[in-house]
């Protein structure tokens, strides 16, 4: 906590799973991650997030620059079906142990 804060802590972002990588039958195409974001159920909701910055967080064995966590940061590009899935797209692919894990879905940039 920041020295003089009062109440609650604010979250600005929203936090989004990360399912596995676009994929067909017998293809998986791993320069494209499927997230589905907290609270996002239609491809009409999707439309608020496309071109929103999104991060990967995950804690390394090694410190590099004074901390043992890492960060890869990508980008919403389209939505995926029906459900309020989303395409992304991140800086280097994410990496299989990250299946089931959390990224960080920033409000940033607005497109209003």
């Amino acid at each position: 906590m920041v020295k003089g804060r009062q109440g609650e802590r604010i979250r600005l972002y929203v936090r989004g799973i990360i399912l596995g990588y676009k994929r067909s039958k017998s293809n998986q195409y791993p320069n494209t991650s499927l997230i589905q974001i907290e609270g996002v159920n239609t491809p009409e909701e999707v439309n608020w997030y496309l071109g929103k910055r999104m991060a990967y967080i995950y804690k390394a064995k090694t410190k590099k620059k004074g901390t043992n966590y890492r960060c890869i940061w990508g980008k919403v590009t389209r939505p995926h079906g029906n459900s309020g899935v989303v395409r992304a797209k991140f800086r280097t692919n994410l990496p299989p142990k990250s299946m089931g894990g959390r990224v960080r879905v920033f409000m940033y940039p607005s497109r209003i």
